[in-house]
Formats: C-alpha cells, structure tokens, sequence
C-alpha cells in the first residue's frame, strides 16, 4: 500500500431517517489503490458509498479525503475534493444524449478546453460512446450504460472514483472489458473504491477487500488472501472445496 491515504473512514455510522444502516465502518484506500467493498445483498455497501459521496448524512464517525476531513460535506464539496460517484444502476438521464451525459459530470468546472479534451480522452478510452454519443443515453445496452455513468465520473477529474456494482446486469465479456479500463484509469493515478456483489470479480480487480454483513466489517485483507479465505469462498462463492486461489 502507499504511504498516502486517499480516504479515510473511521467508526462511520449512518443509514435511512430513523433505520440504522452502518455501524462503526473503518476503512481505508491508499492512493494508487484498488478496494473491493464485498458483501451480499442488503449488508450496506451501497449505504457506504451514498455516505460518502455526500448524499446520506453521517449519524456518527467521520471520513476524511487527502487527511482533510470532511465529514458533514454535501456533493459538490466532495466533488471539488476529488471524489466522483459512479452509481448503482448507472442513473444516466435518459432523455438526454450520451454527451450531455458526460458533460455533466463536468457541471462545476470552468476549463472548457481541459474539459473539451477529456471528452475526447472518454471517447478514446470508450470508442462506442464517440460512435453514440448524440444518440440517447436511455438507449444503451446496459454495458453502454455503465460505460457511460463512468466517463460521466471521470469528467470531473477525480482522484478517488466511487463505483457502485460494477458489473450488476452485465455478461462476464462486458464486466472484464470494463475491469480492464478500470485497470488503466487506476494505472493513470485515480484510486478506486469498488462495490461489488460479485465477490470473484470484485477480489480478482482489487488489491484489497473489506467484508461487510449487517453493516459491519467483518473481515478485511489483500484481496488474494480474501479469495483463498475457506469461510469467504463457502459465503459467498458457494465453494466448500480447501482454501486456494480464486477459481
């Protein structure tokens, strides 16, 4: 791990009004990162990233970006921190075309050129959005889509990219060309924290992984170790075989 912290989470607790979500999560992403939230149905770990990102407020604990905390901080804050949000189900407006769509994403900055460029560098990076992107985003395949919701992430300049189940409704060829670019966004210096249900694929990307149940971390590790882990593979991966490498 690097000696630097992206984001700190310490004891964070939160949830829906008066319905108890999270209790005391610690977490940590070093710069340069991949982490894997993992966990099934239900267990919070969509909760943690709407805490994060500003869009739940934090009933107890604190998270800080970069060592400066910023606990109580709204979207646009956080934004300007360096975080972007790459929802659940994409959450793209669907009316609206596929570059509008990623411009959006870029709603608080003013360099309209550096913006103008890193279009192009999504079009790049995404060729089927540069081919689609005056057709409407409510048209895309569901891999489209995805792309789509994390090139709207990325046109914000993050350094730390919030993705929400990666690869949920998508065929394994789609979630491994998508990993793939997560790959290179990572190389490129953006730490990345990653919620997955799938747990195979969400420990094969990542370089470490938090086990969360019922709002809690349960277990935490490098990512190998959590994939040979005998109790992780029979929760979560159905697999009673001896503990050993992902399958």
């Amino acid at each position: 791990m690097s000696a630097r912290t992206k984001l700190e989470v310490r004891n964070l607790q939160g949830g829906y009004g008066d319905v108890q979500v999270l209790w005391d999560i610690s977490l940590d992403v070093a710069a340069g990162e991949i982490v894997a939230i993992i966990g099934s149905n239900g267990a919070g770990k969509s909760t943690i990233m709407r805490t994060i990102s500003g869009l739940l407020p934090v009933k107890g604990g604190s998270f800080a970006i970069d060592g400066k905390p910023m606990t109580g901080a709204g979207p646009a804050e956080l934004v300007r921190a360096g975080v972007a949000h790459v929802p659940e189900g994409r959450r793209l407006f669907s009316a609206m075309s596929v570059r509008d769509n990623l411009l959006m994403g870029a709603y608080l900055r003013e360099d309209r050129d550096a913006v103008n460029a890193d279009l192009e560098r999504i079009y790049a990076m995404f060729p089927i959005l540069a081919e689609r992107r005056r057709q409407d985003a409510g048209t895309l395949s569901g891999g489209e889509q995805q792309m789509c919701s994390i090139g709207r992430g990325l046109m914000s300049r993050p350094s730390l990219l919030l993705i929400d189940e990666l690869s949920l409704g998508l065929a394994p060829r789609v979630v491994e060309q998508l990993s793939d670019r997560l790959r290179e966004i990572n190389a490129g210096g953006v730490a990345i924290l990653l919620v997955e249900q799938d747990v195979i694929a969400g420990l094969e990307l990542a370089n470490r992984g938090f086990i969360v149940d019922r709002g809690r971390v349960t277990l935490s590790g490098a990512a190998r170790d959590l994939a040979g882990n005998a109790a992780v593979r029979e929760a979560y991966m159905g697999v009673s075989a001896p503990a050993g490498p992902l399958p």
